[in-house]
């Protein structure tokens, strides 16, 4: 059970927003919640529009970048652009690509090879994408190489010129020569208005550039629209998971409305593909576990290349062809996952069942997918818990913690035992000797055991506002749909009700969930779901308090208002 808490904003302010906005009180004081300073600011958030966002040239070395492409452009050099293979360096790659060739010019791109190049900008992935039968002028860098010192070096060396893009910290220093986009670098680190992923800076890029077209009075600059690229936009934002706030809310905001609208062949077969049916509009859950997973199988079991191919194609046919590759290799991924976390359980309850932290290791476990297995078997254990492949000499792979649990705390002093690691208190890289696999686990084990002996740590469910069922309607939908898009710093609100009675049975499915209806006080009947938690259902005809969130559930041509149960307490 999950301690409630709620603190109610100030009542002044809720009326204020609630007169001057014209919203219902429930969605005043989720604004209230916000933070905001004036009613204004408010109204541009509720109302974001692309003619907010800022000039790029704000972003330091971006004009810099952008000179040096239409550099490129009007002297008709060799460009080859290289894309890290998540749907962010998909897209960004796709996005640049687009805009290049609405100026003639036809850029070289590559995507690493996970298995063969590793990640990132690495020496062996510059080398293939310079690899054009002629001598590249300008290589593009996306969303990697800000820590690739000795590969920028070797870039530099070959008398071609060297622009990254990206929004990864800094541990070193690059070369002078070299082009670097990255606030993360230049700015300060509480800027939150500069918190893009790549694929937005590189629109930032594309912005800069068809700005100094423009005013070079290039005819091709004023045919580009550049909100049909914010489909691309909000793809990459979402999935890489950075702050829907500011800049980043306004583009993947208008960017899921292009998404749905979207005239790009390969992302309307994709979405069939996918069972998406944009008619309903698209949400950041659809890009969560519908797109990006076939996006990134293609970079986790192949060539993400395929992918960027797949965005910029307008070929009906070639494009299914690829949206069902796509599918096939999100698949064969699952079907992976699966073998390899049977395994990884088989483990656990072999010898490790007892322990506070799990190692688990592979010999010939793809490590493609071995961070969504440690995810997977943290949830099942309720544990934090590190999977293991094997590259060469070296065990690698990645860890998933649980809600209280800092695994940077708990690594750190290792450290000096792995080859390398790096991460966040809930996820973690990880690359060891193999022959240390088993002091690891021991060291994880006992490290996970004293930080949870020493940390004090309770779940807790945030209840944004207190509704009456009478109040749960389509008008409020509307409404909490001026808050999207939902995510990182603009969290999806979970709704309060008191007293409410469970006066028909519900009806479990598939063992673990279980559906069931509620009837307000003028006898309409509310339908709802809670995901595996049919080992708890409330009793019939006894009042409890329910903390939930609303949705609307789509199914062919009609949607259907949704609680979505996220626990109940006894009043």
């Amino acid at each position: 059970m999950s301690a409630w808490e709620y603190s109610q904003p100030p009542a002044t302010l809720v009326e204020t927003l609630g007169k001057e906005l014209q919203v219902s009180g429930a969605i005043a004081e989720l604004v209230a919640r916000l933070g905001f300073i004036d009613v204004e600011e408010v109204r541009r958030f509720l109302n974001p529009r692309l003619s907010d966002v800022a000039c790029p040239f704000e972003i330091p070395n971006l004009r810099k970048a952008a000179n040096r492409i239409c550099q490129a452009i009007d002297d008709g050099q060799r460009i080859v652009i290289c894309g890290d293979y998540d749907v962010d360096g998909v897209t960004s790659t796709t996005l640049l690509v687009d805009i290049l060739q609405r100026f003639g010019n036809f850029p070289k791109f590559i995507v690493p090879l996970r298995l063969d190049e590793g990640y990132g900008l690495s020496r062996r992935a510059a080398e293939r994408a310079m690899d054009c039968g002629e001598a590249a002028d300008l290589f593009i860098a996306l969303d990697c190489g800000t820590n690739s010192f000795e590969e920028a070096e070797y870039i530099l060396s070959q008398g071609c010129d060297l622009v990254i893009v990206d929004h990864h910290q800094s541990k070193q220093s690059l070369p002078e020569e070299v082009v670097l986009v990255n606030p993360h670098v230049h700015c300060d680190e509480g800027n939150e208005a500069l918190r893009f992923c790549t694929v937005g800076l590189v629109f930032k890029l594309a912005y800069g550039i068809v700005k100094l077209r423009r005013e070079q009075k290039d005819q091709r600059a004023f045919d580009i629209v550049l909100r049909e690229y914010l489909d691309l936009v909000s793809m990459g934002t979402i999935a890489d998971l950075v702050p829907l706030i500011h800049e980043n809310r306004t583009l993947t905001r208008i960017g899921l409305n292009a998404l749905g609208k979207t005239k790009r062949m390969g992302l309307k077969s994709l979405m069939s593909v996918a069972g998406m049916n944009a008619s309903h509009g698209v949400k950041p859950v659809d890009i969560s576990f519908k797109i990006a997973p076939r996006i990134n199988a293609s970079g986790r079991l192949a060539d993400a290349a395929l992918a960027v191919e797949l965005l910029l194609s307008d070929d009906a046919s070639y494009s299914m062809e690829l949206s069902l590759k796509l599918d096939s290799f999100n698949r064969e991924r699952q079907e992976i996952e699966k073998k390899i976390a049977q395994e990884a359980m088989a483990q656990v309850e072999a010898g490790q069942s007892n322990n506070s932290g799990l190692v688990v290791y592979g010999d010939d476990w793809h490590p493609g997918v071995v961070g969504i297995v440690a995810s997977r078997v943290s949830r099942a254990y309720g544990r934090p818990c590190i999977v293991l492949g094997r590259e060469g000499k070296l065990a690698k792979g990645s860890g998933r913690s649980i809600d209280g649990v800092n695994l940077v705390d708990v690594l750190n002093n290792f450290s000096d035992e792995m080859e390398s690691w790096g991460g966040h208190p809930m996820a973690v890289g990880v690359s060891i000797d193999k022959e240390k696999v088993e002091r690891l686990r021991q060291h994880f084990d006992q490290g996970v055991k004293a930080f949870m002996e020493s940390h004090v740590w309770e779940k807790t469910i945030e209840i944004s506002t207190f509704l009456k069922l009478e109040d749960i309607n389509s008008d409020l939908m509307d409404e909490i749909d001026l808050l999207q898009p939902f995510g990182q710093a603009n969290r999806e609100p979970i709704f309060g009700s008191k007293q409410i009675v469970f006066r028909q049975r519900p009806k479990v499915f598939k063992d673990v969930h279980f559906r069931f209806a509620l009837e307000d006080r003028k006898g309409r009947l509310i339908q709802g779901v809670a995901w595996k938690m049919a080992d708890r259902i409330p009793d019939l005809n006894t009042p409890v308090d329910i903390a939930y969130r609303l949705a609307w559930n789509s199914f062919g041509r009609q949607k259907v208002l949704q609680i979505d149960l996220v626990e109940w307490k006894a009043s």
